[in-house]
């Protein structure tokens, strides 16, 4: 698999990545063995999971399978902290205890001494100078060796990257996440700006469109889906009119390419500016094998990513004019 570096780092990943958030609950040990051993044989390194996945379930998978299947060394695995259990709810903390907490039970479940890249899950009521002290922490420690932000908005990504450029010594920010596809386009509007001007990596997550761009939806919702099971409320806000308009455009791009419609929203995600690594939510195998065979396909043709901006939200304005 073709590699890419994470924004003005010197770290390097593949440029597909693969999603944990359902391990140890909804997808069995032996389906995310397969997942995984899958995605290592097709040269991916990119593994992204959080504490908060399963309540720390999809670590402890992922901790095993590395002592089992797929050599930790191979991975680049990227998890995240500031979700915390409180009294039957996940709240966010983003305090120095709760994160470094965090961090060690992350490091027990995984079975690992490090983390790669170590990201912030969200924006929290602490003060951004105790949580970024935290982090710097973290990789003095040498439990960490990469940090990042996960679903802070532009401000918000500004504001910490900056706060970390500002003084020699402190550890400085390598990447971003949050949605983006052809049915979530406002990370354009100020995440991606700021990603490209501050040099952070990016990593969309979501990039299907919660599954919907696949064309999976249009007669209906499917029995085995996410959006027949308790993840309806994930998928149901792609499921309205316009939404279904974008899809059809993806699925006649599709028929004129001699594509799927998996594969036209996924090239779409993969080689839009700024974009590092999409993070994959495949649930089987199957459905990460179908997301693999990208990595065969060169970038789309030039009007029909215009005519796919166009339909989707307007034209991209990172792309070149």
């Amino acid at each position: 698999m073709e590699m890419r570096t994470v924004g003005d780092s010197g770290l390097q990943v593949s440029r597909l990545g693969l999603g944990t958030m359902t391990w140890g609950r909804d997808t069995s040990r032996e389906q995310s063995r397969r997942l995984l051993t899958t995605f290592a044989e097709a040269g991916g390194t990119l593994l992204d999971t959080a504490a908060a996945y399963g309540h720390g379930e999809a670590e402890r998978v992922i901790g095993e399978l590395t002592h089992t299947d797929v050599p930790r060394s191979d991975l680049v695995i990227a998890t995240k902290a500031g979700f915390v259990p409180r009294h039957g709810q996940r709240v966010v903390d983003t305090s120095r205890r709760a994160l470094l907490a965090d961090l060690d039970d992350s490091l027990r479940r995984l079975q690992t001494d490090w983390i790669d890249i170590w990201q912030v899950h969200a924006w929290g009521e602490a003060p951004l100078a105790e949580t970024l002290e935290a982090m710097d922490q973290a990789v003095r420690s040498g439990k960490v060796r990469y940090i990042g932000l996960s679903n802070f908005i532009g401000w918000q990504t500004a504001r910490a990257a900056t706060w970390q450029a500002a003084v020699p010594g402190r550890t400085p920010i390598t990447s971003a996440q949050v949605e983006y596809s052809l049915l979530a386009r406002r990370a354009e509007v100020e995440i991606l700006p700021a990603c490209r001007d501050l040099g952070l990596g990016f990593f969309p997550w979501s990039p299907l469109g919660r599954g919907v761009l696949t064309g999976k939806y249009r007669g209906g919702t499917p029995r085995d889906s996410r959006g027949a099971s308790h993840f309806s409320w994930f998928v149901e806000p792609y499921l309205e009119p316009r939404s279904q308009g974008v899809v059809a455009a993806v699925a006649r791009a599709a028929d004129g390419l001699g594509l799927t419609p998996l594969e036209v929203a996924l090239l779409w995600v993969r080689d839009a500016p700024t974009v590092t690594a999409p993070l994959l939510g495949a649930r089987t195998a199957e459905q990460l094998a179908a997301c693999l065979r990208t990595e065969e396909k060169g970038p789309l043709p030039a009007e029909i990513v215009a005519a796919l901006d166009d339909v989707s939200g307007g034209p991209n304005p990172g792309r070149p004019g």
